[in-house]
């Protein structure tokens, strides 16, 4: 890809939301709704049980009362989703883990993007991201939208960006949902202190080429620079801005990045009161 350029990838025709009909996943499944609605997108509802006879992450085998009150719920959800005008299908799944039930039917079904919940800010879930919520980040073929229990649909946007390619792929995916959604988007790049100093100055520059490339796109933006530790600066950032999206690049997929995510994204989701998209062409 040339240096000047971004690829103009980035759509949202295809949905998978992952729930399992409890209270962390009502925010996304508020903003899949939405989502769905503003793009035109058919929304996939996934929810896994564990396999027959098996113990799987459910625990041991699923009673048949579980499985009735589960497809009750679906039922329901569905019911408000077509209720919305929105064109749904319902997937249950059997699997010995959530994140490879996840990640196998987002990869079945082709969809550009899995919506899940993320429990509160209580105990551990303020320090650490959810196992399964991790993987699916490292391992999905798709962008991962990860949505705090308590939140719905954001009128603003923060994209966070260092010069790379998965930044890039974060700025196409910010400016197609500012375009469509017409949220005010800021692009932001950060100054970490340990940097070097020929890396920092190219913080601005940075910034300059992706708001040239949105300006192409017809999408205005404003762009900032911060100094800072790069997850801390993202997050005040977007409080600062009232922002109630952040878009992030994710890396590439392979060695041990596969397994445990990216610490500084990860961070970003753990601090962030707000929904935090991870970024991935297919």
């Amino acid at each position: 890809m040339n240096d000047n350029q971004l690829s103009p990838i980035g759509r949202f025709e295809k949905v998978l939301l992952a729930t399992d009909g409890s209270e962390w996943s009502s925010g996304a499944e508020r903003v899949a709704i939405k989502l769905c609605a503003e793009h035109d997108a058919h929304l996939y509802i996934l929810s896994a049980i564990a396999k027959p006879g098996e113990t799987g992450f459910m625990g041991p085998s699923v009673e048949n009362a579980a499985v009735k009150k589960l497809n009750h719920g679906l039922e329901n959800f569905e019911e408000v989703v077509e209720r919305a005008g929105i064109d749904t299908s319902v997937e249950v799944r059997a699997g010995d883990d959530p994140y490879e039930v996840i990640v196998e039917a987002a990869k079945d079904l082709g969809v550009d993007i899995i919506v899940m919940g993320r429990r509160g800010r209580r105990g551990l879930a303020r320090l650490m991201l959810g196992d399964a919520t991790a993987k699916v980040i490292g391992y999905a073929p798709c962008s991962v939208l990860v949505v705090p229990e308590t939140c719905d649909m954001w009128t603003s946007i923060l994209v966070a960006t260092d010069g790379s390619r998965f930044s890039d792929m974060a700025a196409v995916v910010a400016g197609e949902l500012a375009k469509t959604g017409r949220a005010p988007l800021t692009v932001l790049s950060v100054k970490v202190p340990s940097h070097s100093e020929r890396r920092q100055n190219e913080a601005q520059p940075i910034v300059d080429r992706v708001l040239e490339f949105l300006d192409g796109q017809g999408v205005q933006a404003r762009g900032m620079v911060n100094e800072g530790i790069a997850d801390e600066a993202i997050v005040d950032a977007a409080k600062d801005r009232q922002a109630g999206l952040i878009v992030l690049g994710n890396f590439g997929r392979t060695g041990i990045g596969r397994m445990l995510f990216g610490s500084k994204a990860e961070r970003v989701i753990n601090q962030a009161e707000v929904p935090v998209l991870i970024a991935r062409g297919g």
